[in-house]
């Protein structure tokens, strides 16, 4: 475990600051890697060489832990979805296709990301409310995109309804993707999504 001069000549702030994301990163690890069952202060202290007494310097529990490390991945996966869809140029076809594959290959390329967003925080009860937040943002991501002309032309509550949809849709397609449901090839994936998304 940690000796006390490992922090020698760090200010206690800074100090703070890096075990925080010490313990955040070891949860990531940990609840990506074995589940719910495995997330123990215990375990986490472990993962990351720290004495289990500085995990209640920046957490009051497990819980609270968890959803700091979702948030974290969460984060990760919008500055990705928005990078890509900026990267693809004006086409609406192009962005769609540039955001769904950078959401199932966020999955894919990290299954820790994937078990944590997709598949067990799926029913995990300290993630619903962040799940939630991370839907409604997703909805206001899809709206966006809408053109300015469609949302002239359709009435705003046809446009919130089928922002919903395809919000929840993503999550769907994300969680049967990582169950290895859809086969493994991405593009084929990513070319039927869009397809019976801008049909």
């Amino acid at each position: 475990m940690s000796t006390p001069t490992r922090w020698a000549g760090v200010p206690l702030t800074d100090r703070r600051i890096e075990r925080r994301g010490l313990l955040i990163d070891a949860a990531f690890d940990v609840f990506g890697t074995l589940g719910a069952a495995g997330l123990s202060v215990r375990s986490v202290c472990r993962a990351c060489d720290l004495n289990t007494r500085y995990f209640y310097e920046s957490f009051a529990d497990t819980d609270e832990l968890l959803g700091a490390a979702y948030d974290m991945v969460a984060g990760r996966l919008a500055v990705r979805v928005e990078e890509a869809m900026s990267a693809a140029g004006p086409s609406v076809r192009s962005r769609t296709a540039a955001g769904v594959r950078a959401v199932l290959g966020f999955g894919s390329d990290d299954p820790r990301c994937g078990r944590i967003l997709f598949t067990e925080g799926r029913t995990h009860p300290v993630l619903a409310a962040r799940r939630s937040a991370s839907r409604d943002l997703l909805t206001e991501l899809t709206l966006a995109e809408t053109s300015a002309a469609a949302r002239s032309a359709r009435d705003p509550l046809a446009l919130h309804t089928g922002a919903t949809m395809f919000t929840g849709a993503m999550a769907e397609l994300a969680h049967q993707w990582l169950a290895g449901n859809l086969g493994d090839d991405l593009d084929a994936v990513v070319d039927r999504a869009v397809a019976f998304v801008l049909r």
